[in-house]
């Protein structure tokens, strides 16, 4: 079952989801932003060792804990490995008062109907049962629109809600994360699309999901899942935007809080000093706090 105080925190907690679940595709180009070229590493192991010691240097930070920052995603090596020899999840409850997510999917299939759906992911039901006793709290999941394709989308929507089901069904929470692509020329079309799929999944759902959705075209446009029953949290990916244009459309959005990943390790480096990387991450934090309050 989920935890009764976690869930307290997720749902009035004043403070963001941070995103630290970059995955193997992705982990070259987080390093590149940190200040690790890919000639510094050689193979898989080394480098996801050296993604790991970011995470830990963020989440050790003064500046990561549980008054700005309510919950974080993981990547599943990243709950695998222990921080100052304590598991990452108990780590990020219990010494920094930080809910622990875990990210899910194995990556997206092809586009078909103006979309990519998840991949298939094995073993689904072992990792579940892992993440549950590592005291992970809910996991997240991504899939992306990429075109106002209403067949596409309710694909997209209709596999999320069945993978949520199955991680509520091993008493986690799910996020789930039908992305739309910001830079398509249809969005604001899209969201409307995606928020009646959405809507309809929700009336035969029992319990509650966590939605990621991409910062919408209109201010305050999914109001009507923010104030959901079914509904613990709406949170909200970056999706490309700059982290000050991303806070500044937040902003915009009651009762949306962030999940951002790129946009809140903007201007951290593996060069700086402790003090130093402290202070970015502190204003990169507040910034995000502020949006998400607003």
């Amino acid at each position: 079952m989920t935890n009764a105080k976690m869930t307290e925190q997720v749902k009035n907690g004043r403070g963001f989801i941070a995103a630290l679940d970059q995955s193997g595709g992705s982990t070259p180009k987080a390093l590149k932003q940190y200040g690790v070229a890919e000639t510094e590493y050689s193979g898989e192991e080394q480098m996801f060792d050296l993604i790991h010691a970011m995470r830990a240097r963020i989440i050790k930070s003064p500046a990561f804990s549980g008054d700005k920052v309510v919950g974080a995603i993981l990547f599943e090596q990243t709950m695998d490995r222990t921080i100052d020899g304590i598991p990452t999840a108990t780590f990020l409850w219990e010494k920094r008062g930080v809910v622990p997510f875990l990210k899910i999917d194995k990556g997206l299939e092809a586009e078909a109907d103006g979309v990519q759906l998840m991949k298939p992911i094995p073993g689904l039901g072992d990792l579940l049962d892992r993440a549950a006793k590592a005291g992970i709290y809910g996991t997240k999941e991504r899939s992306v629109i990429n075109a106002a394709n209403a067949k596409g989308i309710a694909a997209i929507v209709a596999q999320q809600f069945a993978l949520g089901r199955d991680v509520a069904a091993h008493g986690l929470m799910p996020i789930l994360e039908p992305e739309v692509t910001i830079s398509i020329s249809d969005k604001a079309e899209a969201e409307v699309m995606l928020q009646n799929e959405i809507l309809k999944a929700l009336e035969g759902l029992e319990g509650q999901v966590m939605l990621k959705l991409s910062l919408p075209t209109v201010p305050d446009f999914y109001q009507p899942l923010v104030n959901h029953p079914k509904v613990l949290k709406v949170v909200a990916l970056s999706g490309g935007h700059s982290r000050e244009k991303a806070n500044e459309i937040l902003a915009q959005n009651h009762g949306v809080i962030a999940s951002f990943s790129r946009a809140l390790s903007e201007g951290l480096s593996a060069q700086q000093s402790d003090a130093e990387f402290d202070a970015v991450l502190k204003g990169a934090i507040d910034s995000i706090h502020a949006a998400s309050i607003t």
